[in-house]
């Protein structure tokens, strides 16, 4: 597995952990896919906290890699993923820094993120009420058919309404997203992504627990002490 990957994986995955965990709480006829978006952003901030199940797929056929664990998420922009495979990867966001451990490796990768900045390195800063606003501005938001809602998969008696997100930016880290929002719970069930290479990343949630008053203690994390430490890895050569 490759470093470089993780790099991808954070900045999408914080780009959209808020909007996954986002809820629709009004019981309203969806009109437009803009409507939509902005209805699930405006509601997300009703939630102080949420854990959740999560399924990272990198890549697709016999090449794809499967990573599994659970995110910890409490507003305004703490984010933890404890994965069980590869067993004790970490990855924690605590407001100020990016730390990811990859046990494989022994080490610990730290970036420290300016949250004022929509770009590059700080996606982190996406997974806040401010971070939907900039992808709504930086991607247009359509139906991918319509808002009735269609299978996850094909063979899949799950259904999902599915909204197609292309970016208006060539700065944006992710030429398209696919989001697909469980019409009975109006959470994300998946996002589908594409790199600016083609490549995909696919990530599932499940088994959301809402607003359980995450203690921020939750979100530190000790980094084992005979790990070898690289810091600022995003900007380095």
């Amino acid at each position: 597995m490759k470093i470089s990957r993780f790099r991808l994986v954070f900045c999408l995955f914080a780009a959209m952990a808020l909007s996954g965990g986002a809820l629709w709480a009004q019981a309203a006829t969806i009109t437009t896919a803009d409507t939509f978006f902005s209805e699930i952003s405006d509601n997300y901030a009703s939630i102080s906290d949420y854990t959740a199940n999560i399924a990272i797929t990198v890549g697709s056929g016999a090449k794809s890699e499967v990573m599994k664990g659970q995110v910890a998420f409490k507003k305004p922009d703490l984010l933890r993923i404890d994965f069980s495979s590869p067993a004790q990867q970490t990855i924690v966001f605590d407001g100020k820094t990016l730390t990811i451990y990859l046990p494989g490796y022994n080490v610990v990768l730290n970036q420290t993120v300016d949250s004022s900045n929509s770009g590059g390195a700080a996606g982190a800063s996406l997974a806040t009420p401010q971070g939907l606003y900039l992808m709504k501005r930086f991607y247009t938001i359509a139906y991918e058919v319509d808002a009735k809602p269609v299978p996850l998969e094909e063979g899949s008696k799950e259904t999902v309404v599915v909204l197609s997100l292309l970016r208006r930016s060539t700065t944006e880290s992710f030429r398209s997203m696919r989001l697909m929002i469980d019409p009975a719970s109006k959470l994300i069930r998946r996002i589908d992504a594409r790199n600016l290479a083609g490549d995909q990343i696919v990530f599932d949630f499940t088994a959301y627990k809402l607003n359980q008053k995450l203690p921020d203690s939750r979100f530190v994390y000790d980094s084992p002490a005979s790990a070898n430490m690289f810091n600022n890895f995003l900007f380095t050569e």
